[in-house]
């Protein structure tokens, strides 16, 4: 099966993006890892917090599943020219303060340079809020879509090694199948052979009703038809469902493990243990692995 054919997606990725706004640089990280819903968590600067549900909104409208953190920085950008802007007001305050003072008192008139120096006359302009909620909307946009890409990659790898063991599972369930008709009859032969050398004569009704019935049950065709019906649904699912698919692989795994087990119950012959067992390694290899799908 071409990983072309694969949709499902990992739960776990990170995805990075950055941008520069006015003076400042804005880095944005998205990272994820295995949760059996979606947990969102937002580290930010607390003056970005009113933009933290639009930021929520984006990453669930691209993420079903996973324990998600997305996390913001704002520095000074290198090399950034920082644009400086006066408080007019504050200044104009200070100037009729000094006019004040001086009418007063024997006191030197205030120069530019005192007025220059004074707290808050001067300040690195602040980027226009709306700019900066949009930059930071951009960079969710573009770390969302190479964070999905980052996980699309992953679950063709996890979709290949699932298609694999389901290979592997059906060769196993082929073989077996093709060799229980002889073992089945080999196993009749070994019954009616106790059977007779217990009771001496089986041809009455009742015995052989008893004997029937023990041999039907250990037929084992029912399990080898739910085998193959799981296996045509896990590999229908990495295939051609599109969207969450973990949860549906998780209950799929169970259903593959309780036909595997079952298998080994009735067992006849140790071509059918070393049968189940085979298959149950397998399934096992599978379900840590559906633990990573989305």
């Amino acid at each position: 099966m071409s990983s072309g054919n694969i949709h499902i997606h990992s739960m776990t990725g990170f995805a990075n993006a950055a941008a520069e706004c006015g003076s400042k640089r804005i880095n944005l990280d998205i990272r994820a890892v295995n949760h059996r819903f979606l947990d969102i968590q937002i580290r930010m600067p607390d003056d970005l917090r009113h933009l933290e549900n639009g930021i929520r909104e984006q990453i669930s409208s691209h993420i079903a599943r996973g324990k998600v953190e997305c996390k913001i920085q704002i520095q000074d950008a290198e090399n950034g020219n920082q644009s400086l802007e006066l408080n007019r007001d504050l200044v104009g305050q200070l100037a009729e303060i000094n006019k004040d003072l001086r009418k007063h008192y024997d006191l030197a008139k205030l120069g530019v340079a005192d007025i220059l120096r004074f707290p808050g006359v001067l300040a690195s302009q602040r980027e226009n809020a709306d700019a900066l909620a949009k930059v930071i909307a951009d960079l969710t946009d573009s770390a969302l879509k190479d964070f999905t890409a980052a996980r699309r990659r992953e679950g063709k790898k996890l979709g290949e090694h699932l298609l694999q063991r389901l290979e592997s599972m059906e060769e196993i369930i082929d073989a077996l199948s093709e060799l229980f008709p002889t073992l089945l009859e080999t196993h009749k032969e070994k019954i009616r052979a106790r059977l007779v050398e217990a009771v001496g004569d089986i041809n009455n009704d009742r015995l052989q009703q008893e004997f029937a019935l023990f041999i039907q049950k250990s037929d084992i065709d029912e399990e080898f038809s739910r085998l193959r019906t799981h296996i045509d649904e896990v590999r229908r699912i990495v295939t051609e469902h599109k969207g969450s698919s973990g949860k549906r692989l998780d209950f799929l795994m169970q259903e593959l493990n309780r036909e595997a087990n079952t298998l080994g119950s009735k067992s006849i012959a140790a071509e059918c243990t070393r049968a189940s067992v085979e298959l149950k390694v397998l399934i096992e290899q599978m379900r840590e692995q559906v633990q990573n799908i989305e």
